[in-house]
């Protein structure tokens, strides 16, 4: 079963730069580590402080040794130094979900004639 990762961030909305920054460096990270990264997502309109994080598994077991490389991941383990150092995150939920593979990155239908 695949699940993805769903992570919610409360980030000090006055570091959303260097919040940004740390989101640049998942991008390198996480596909190295065996994540399936979907996106980060900074606040555009409306509420300032909340940042999302998306990354895919084949399985909860994938996501477990996702954790591990992450752990032993030397650039992993300074980005979490970097986020604590600056106080980017001020809180963060994750929450697994199921996916549902016919609706997971489709593509346009041709239309019917």
């Amino acid at each position: 079963m695949a699940i993805t990762c769903f992570i919610r961030y409360q980030i000090d909305p006055f570091q959303r730069e260097a919040f940004r920054d740390y989101s640049d460096n998942w991008g390198r990270i996480i596909p190295r580590c065996g994540g399936d990264l979907v996106g980060y997502f900074l606040p555009h309109e409306g509420t300032n402080d909340i940042a999302w994080g998306l990354i895919a598994f084949e399985s909860l077991a994938a996501y477990e040794a996702y954790r591990a490389r992450l752990k032993a991941d030397r650039e992993g383990r300074a980005n979490f130094a970097f986020a604590q150092e600056r106080r980017l995150v001020l809180r963060e939920e994750r929450s697994f979900l199921e996916t549902v593979p016919s609706t997971c990155r489709r593509q346009p239908e041709e239309p019917s004639r």
